[in-house]
């Protein structure tokens, strides 16, 4: 092939992006059979299978998904190049948009993402957080380049991807100094009474949190409850009450939050995952990232 068609690979890309030929002929104001027929000529220009048809819905071969990531660049250029010529001012670098489910630490969501900034300085990265399902559906989209969460995509989840563990890690309590020197000697025992906050009651961890302290005969008294984990260690930096973080930036949490740790919770702990619709890692962010995480941030 010598030359490429770019009118169709921009009526391709918003397909792959929208995930159906309606809602892109809706879009672009054209008649499903136009755009059916553009597809159709792209595929023979290119000799390989793009889409293939899953329910109501198309989802994007390999092959597909290939030619997404360089027409997602190219017409990013595109938007880049007209935006210049209009105000005068440089393009930005290269995007990498991670989705954040909202229960995933803070902290931990910095330490995993800090590698892809480090392959370029042009780099620009957008984070957008969300509950789960709704990132699934960006993922599936290509409006996200992957997924960090705390609990793996499921076959449920309804979307054509893969999860790949970064790593895991154990669980501590942790609390200002003068509530950690009150549960530190004997604990966990020590924690009957004691104020303690936990994350919400959607989360893996929550749950984990519950049967450890019921396999423990422990009741401690809850002081509040948090969907936001950067809200709930907000609390228990004022001593409101202890509150469990990931071991792996145990130092981290102290330093920011000037706490300590009160005791490890023996069994309890967090996975953490990339979600993305590659098999095998070929981004060069991803890969960043999972490599990273394996070799330096839980170890």
């Amino acid at each position: 092939m010598t030359w490429l068609n770019y009118h169709h690979l921009h009526y391709f890309w918003i397909v792959a992006r929208e995930g159906t030929i309606q809602q892109a002929s809706r879009l672009l104001h054209v008649g499903q059979p136009a755009i059916s027929t553009q597809l159709q000529q792209l595929e023979q220009s290119l000799q390989q299978k793009l889409f293939r048809r899953t329910g109501r819905r198309l989802e994007l071969t390999e092959t597909g998904r290939t030619v997404f990531r360089y027409a997602e660049q190219i017409f990013s250029l595109g938007r880049e190049m007209t935006d210049a010529l209009r105000t005068g001012e440089p393009a930005p670098g290269s995007k990498f948009v991670a989705g954040v489910a909202d229960a995933m630490p803070k902290l931990m969501v910095r330490r995993l993402l800090e590698p892809a900034l480090q392959l370029s300085a042009d780099l620009r990265l957008v984070c957008v957080e969300n509950d789960l399902s709704t990132l699934l559906t960006e993922l599936g989209r290509h409006s996200v380049d992957l997924v960090l969460s705390d609990s793996p995509l499921t076959p449920a989840g309804g979307v054509r991807a893969f999860n790949h563990l970064l790593g895991q890690s154990g669980v501590g309590l942790f609390g200002t100094p003068q509530l950690v020197a009150r549960v530190r000697r004997d604990f966990p025992k020590s924690l009957n009474r004691v104020p303690l906050l936990l994350p919400g009651r959607n989360t893996a961890l929550r749950r984990s949190l519950e049967s450890w302290l019921q396999l423990h005969d422990l009741t401690p008294r809850i002081r509040g409850e948090f969907d936001d984990k950067a809200l709930l260690k907000a609390f228990g930096q004022t001593g409101e009450g202890l509150f469990p973080g990931t071991l792996a930036i145990a130092d981290e949490i102290c330093r920011q939050y000037e706490v300590e740790l009160a005791g490890e919770l023996d069994g309890v702990v967090e996975h953490f995952y990339a979600i993305s619709v590659e098999r095998r890692i070929r981004h060069p962010a991803v890969l960043a990232i999972s490599s990273t995480a394996k070799s330096a941030l839980f170890t």
